[in-house]
């Protein structure tokens, strides 16, 4: 490609410049304002600059991939309402043998999961657990962390949805998503196995430190002192028994009372005969005498009807107070079965939903293994489980790095316009006669080159400068050589993350992380790194080279 003008060359490589310490070093004193602004700034720089026009520039936004990118960002946050990465955690420590049992997990379970829903998720969700473990056996975080990161990154190469750079490359090639695996996924497991190695062999004595019998103990009390507060069976100490002598003692004194009351009544059919008998043998008496026995008898009535009625009322009110206790334990009773329902009703959606989200996720891996479109059947799952979920999406949406969305647009624009400066072409015009991948020496000569660009502009700018250039020089040796060109490309962009903290977002997140989680902090620092990070990614890198296939 002819070089452009020296107007724009200078220009369009000011503005590349800027993009490229916003992205490697996101707060510069003098600017401050991020990677995600840095991109814009790069991008709108290059048109204001007049590389690029604008038409070109909403040209260069390669809407595959930033829907490619959506859609498995929004499977990955039902995922984890799903609870699938708090399954994840529980496997690290499940029936753990040790911390080199435990490092050995997270190596593989963080490449698996970073396979499948991309290296950033995984170090978002698994970096609390991985501290709370250790912390929990005594532990120093540094290996594991360490183990988290690098197996992300190493396991992320095997798929296309497994890390950024993978999407553009993908989406670029056309490589299905089924030859895509299978060309780098025997890399990818002796990669995590070299790399487990490694780190067993350097942190040998430091993960051989065992946990104090006594904080073993202490641990243990609490934490059955914690079961025991949750699970402990609900009590009515303040209610008498149904079924207890006392309630049946009360019961006979009740209709022992109740029998006395109504054979005392004078107002009971036996007693109104008698008085009515004796009336008419007296009826013969005086007039006066009659009245005044009459007032006398009514008086006497009256008398014991009161004392009748009194009686009624205390016996009603002690069958209001007896019966108190029944109607509070049935009420009680019958609440805590209706709550139980409710529980477990809840409790069985809870559990169907779940289901749902994981069988729509299993869905669109088997439909990206059938070479469907990935951009479409990755936004497709997505818009299933918004559905699924039949509430409001707005709060999982929210969720999504858009962010990361407006990142990549001024990403694109920002290194189309520096591949228009003609810059990019000259540079690998005189490096292709050397980078040939028909020979040992040129793939060597290649990996190099890509993991020294990987580490100075980040793995994504490298593969959208080379990826077209790379893919064209193998072209014109096989059309095999060119899909194994895209697969080196892949996994060694995707490695030389490893190198160094910088390298990729996965250590940076990782970084973050630990050192932000509450009582948990750990500094993860850039050459504690670098001690690991050097020669895992030379080796790693290395051996993966030798199991590509094209």
């Amino acid at each position: 490609m002819v070089m452009a003008p020296v107007d724009k060359v200078v220009l369009g490589c000011i503005a590349f410049g800027l993009f490229w310490i916003m992205a490697v070093f996101p707060s510069v004193p003098f600017l401050p304002i991020g990677r995600t602004a840095g991109s814009l700034l790069g991008a709108m720089l290059m048109v204001l600059f007049r590389v690029i026009t604008p038409d070109q520039a909403y040209a260069a936004i390669d809407l595959p991939i930033l829907g490619l990118l959506f859609g498995t960002m929004v499977v990955s946050i039902y995922l984890e309402r799903a609870d699938m990465f708090v399954y994840l955690g529980k496997m690290l420590s499940w029936k753990s043998r040790g911390a080199k049992d435990l490092l050995c997990r997270i190596c593989f379970i963080s490449a698996i999961c970073s396979a499948l829903f991309t290296n950033d998720t995984s170090c978002v969700v698994l970096t609390e657990f991985v501290l709370k473990i250790a912390r929990q056996q005594n532990l120093p975080p540094h290996p594991f962390l360490l183990a988290l990161a690098t197996s992300a990154n190493i396991g992320s190469a095997a798929t296309p949805i497994g890390n950024p750079q993978n999407l553009v490359i993908a989406v670029q090639s056309k490589i299905s998503f089924g030859s895509f695996l299978y060309g780098i996924l025997p890399a990818m497991l002796v990669g995590v196995i070299a790399n487990a190695l490694m780190l067993l062999g350097m942190y040998w004595n430091l993960l051989s430190v065992h946990k104090d019998e006594e904080d073993a103990t202490v641990e243990v009390v609490r934490e059955e002192a914690v079961v025991s507060h949750r699970f402990s069976p609900a009590t009515l100490s303040h209610v008498t028994s149904i079924n207890s002598p006392e309630w049946n003692t009360t019961l006979e004194s009740m209709s022992i009372r109740r029998s006395l009351s109504v054979s005392s009544c004078p107002n009971n059919l036996e007693t109104r005969r008698n008085r009515s008998i004796s009336s008419e043998g007296e009826i013969q008496k005086s007039s006066n005498d009659a009245l005044h026995s009459g007032g006398n008898s009514n008086a006497s009535k009256e008398v014991a009807c009161d004392s009748t009625s009194s009686r009624k009322d205390e016996i009603v009110q002690s069958e209001k107070v007896f019966s108190s206790p029944i109607n509070e334990v049935v009420n009680a009773k019958l609440s805590k079965s209706i709550e139980e329902r409710r529980k477990l009703v809840k409790k069985w959606k809870r559990k169907i939903w779940k289901i749902c989200v994981y069988l729509v996720t299993i869905g669109m891996l088997v439909s990206l293994l059938m070479g469907l479109n990935m951009s479409w059947t990755a936004i497709t799952a997505a818009l299933a489980l918004v559905v699924l979920d039949f509430e409001d999406a707005g709060p999982s949406l929210q969720k999504v790095s858009y962010s990361l969305l407006i990142f990549f647009c001024g990403m694109f624009i920002t290194v189309d316009g520096f591949n228009k400066t003609g810059i990019p072409s000259s540079l690998w015009e005189f490096m292709e006669p050397y980078s040939k991948i028909d020979h040992v020496g040129g793939i060597a000569i290649l990996s190099i080159i890509i993991l020294l660009l990987s580490n100075l502009a980040s793995n994504v700018p490298t593969v959208l400068l080379l990826g077209g250039r790379v893919a064209a020089s193998a072209a014109a040796i096989s059309p095999s050589s060119e899909k194994k060109a895209w697969l080196i490309l892949a996994w060694v962009s995707t490695v030389a993350g490893n190198l160094s903290l910088l390298g990729s977002a996965a250590n940076l997140i990782v970084c973050e992380q630990a050192r932000r989680a509450e009582d948990l902090g750990y500094n993860l620092t850039f050459w504690s790194h670098l001690k690991f990070g050097l020669p895992s990614t030379i080796i790693v890198t290395a051996i993966g080279l030798t199991l590509i296939r094209g």
